[in-house]
């Protein structure tokens, strides 16, 4: 029997959210999940060109190499 007083409380039915909207509900240690993306928003599963910037690192990017993010 495992000690009750050593493991994290386990949520069997945590939501998943992405943009604020449920997409499913999984079993977790946290109550509820935020997620970026997913699989219906990915840009490698959706054809979608889009980038995923965090902390400006596309906008140094084009800077640094002088290229244009309009091509």
């Amino acid at each position: 029997m495992p000690k009750s007083e050593i493991h994290p409380q386990w949520f069997p039915k945590a939501p998943v959210y992405c943009d604020g909207k449920p997409i499913c509900y999984i079993g977790s240690t946290k109550p509820e999940l935020q997620v970026d993306v997913w699989l219906a928003n990915h840009p490698f599963y959706s054809d979608s060109q889009t980038l995923v910037d965090t902390e400006g690192r596309v906008e140094r990017f084009m800077k640094k190499y002088g290229l244009n993010s309009n091509n």
